[in-house]
């Protein structure tokens, strides 16, 4: 590791201050709507973030209907308000958000609620996209409780330049639907679209249990990591990415614990005589993993294993475990230019189809 010893100690992980709030609101709505990109430095391009959450106004008033107002709806501005937003992405040198729902989402309701639900997100994603093209992105809302209003609502979206790839649960109602026939169908027609799948905890995860129950957040700090840990094995273990091998795949909170155990499961593996089409280390690859390891050496763990080329920003703005400066662990790790701007924004122009 290099210069571990001499990095900064500071890496800009602490919540954002709220007294900038009101400024920042006037001085976006004196601006007006935003129309290039954001600029980033002078040797590095603006982010591309992948991993940033959002709750749409008329989404949050859906949901108040529906009598669920969880304290995640409002938890910060931002998530509601994308004017406010885009002032804070233009300050930290942010080109283009992915936006995806936060907690509770669409998973939990019935497959007709579930459906109009996720209709109200996406059609809110493509009003933000058509005001702001080049700064917002989302990932397709869908009622994964239902396969087939699942399928027809990614069918109604497919297309609209908005989407760029298709927002998943790790699991729903701690089942790996992801992996059951009902939802091939969906699998393959995300592989025929070109869209990556983008899989976040997004509730009944193996983090609710109760060992993981308590004030301290493991549920989250731990269980979630597990959860795409699980997800990952799997996709090796079912044939999934044998199955689909042009299908891109985006694990955020950086793959959670898989690339530490990937080493273990291989040999595991091994041992069991699990007959794998192709080596280990080609399906770690198959996955794309985001940057939000919190510590700077744990990040150059991972590009080590998976590949510059396969590692993109994710801040988890603006939920509780967000990332304030979206490259400052990159910054810690002087990489050479060019992978830099791979993870700053190439990776995720790439995968998206944004160049």
């Amino acid at each position: 590791m290099k210069d571990a010893q001499a990095r900064s100690q500071s890496r800009g992980i602490g919540r954002r201050e709220f007294v900038k709030l009101g400024a920042g609101t006037g001085a976006a709505l004196a601006m007006g709507p935003h129309v290039g990109w954001a600029q980033g430095s002078a040797s590095s391009p603006g982010v591309v973030d992948v991993h940033a959450h959002w709750h749409p106004e008329a989404y949050v008033k859906a949901m108040a209907q529906l009598g669920r107002t969880e304290a995640p709806l409002a938890n910060h501005p931002f998530n509601v308000h994308l004017d406010q937003r885009l002032t804070w992405m233009d300050e930290h040198g942010v080109e283009t958000h992915c936006l995806t729902i936060l907690t509770p989402a669409v998973q939990w309701a019935p497959g007709d609620v579930g459906t109009r639900l996720a209709r109200i997100v996406n059609d809110a994603a493509m009003e933000a996209h058509q005001a702001h093209p080049t700064r917002f992105v989302a990932g397709v809302a869908m009622p994964v409780q239902d396969p087939e209003r699942a399928l027809e609502e990614l069918n109604r979206v497919a297309g609209n330049p908005a989407f760029r790839g298709v927002h998943l649960p790790n699991n729903q109602d701690g089942e790996d639907y992801v992996f059951e026939p009902s939802f091939q169908s969906i699998l393959a027609r995300c592989q025929e679209l070109g869209l990556p799948l983008l899989f976040h905890p997004l509730g009944g995860v193996i983090g609710s249990s109760d060992r993981l129950r308590g004030p301290y957040f493991l549920n989250n700090t731990v269980g979630y990591p597990f959860e795409h840990t699980t997800t990952i094995a799997k996709f090796i273990t079912t044939g999934t990415l044998d199955k689909y091998p042009t299908l891109d795949i985006v694990m955020p909170h950086s793959g959670g614990a898989f690339p530490y155990l990937a080493g273990r499961i291989e040999h595991g593996l091994a041992r069991s005589a699990f007959r794998m089409p192709h080596p280990f280390r080609e399906y770690i690859r198959r996955f794309h993993y985001d940057t939000i390891t919190y510590y700077p050496e744990t990040l150059q763990f991972l590009i080590d294993l998976a590949g510059a080329d396969r590692v993109v920003v994710g801040t988890d703005n603006f939920a509780l475990m967000d990332l304030e400066n979206p490259v400052s662990l990159l910054e810690e790790l002087n990489l050479p230019a060019e992978d830099h701007n791979l993870i700053v924004s190439g990776n995720a122009k790439r995968l998206f189809k944004m160049t």
